[in-house]
């Protein structure tokens, strides 16, 4: 894949979108958490789009499909801290429950292209 294709990839466009969407649900968190689950729920959302972008760059395949893993352990990271933020009160259920649906769709994306890569 040349390296600016990744753009249209629509699962590093909802990547994307989930990012976007993340960073304004945590300017709602206590600001005590700034440099706890805030920070971290914010960069593992920054995190899968990145590996998407980053492998595409690469020389191989394979190379790319392991960047695709990383934003699959990303999004895997994003949804529990989503899920975290739910069980501390930070957020509210129905706050949350299209970023959940979100990591679900980009989790099956990202599953799709890397089994497209393989074959």
């Amino acid at each position: 894949m040349k390296a600016n294709k990744y753009q249209d990839l629509i699962v590093w466009q909802k990547a994307m979108d989930f990012a976007e969407r993340v960073y304004g649900l945590t300017k709602k968190f206590p600001a005590e958490e700034k440099f706890g689950l805030t920070s971290q729920l914010n960069r593992s959302s920054v995190s899968i789009a990145s590996n998407i972008a980053e492998g595409a760059g690469r020389d191989s395949s394979k190379e790319f499909s392991q960047f695709l893993s990383v934003a699959m352990g990303s999004c895997f990271e994003a949804e529990t801290q989503l899920l975290m933020a739910r069980r501390f009160g930070f957020v509210k259920e129905d706050e949350t429950q299209l970023l959940i649906e979100q990591t679900s769709e980009i989790q099956r994306m990202l599953t799709g292209l890397k089994k497209s890569l393989l074959t």
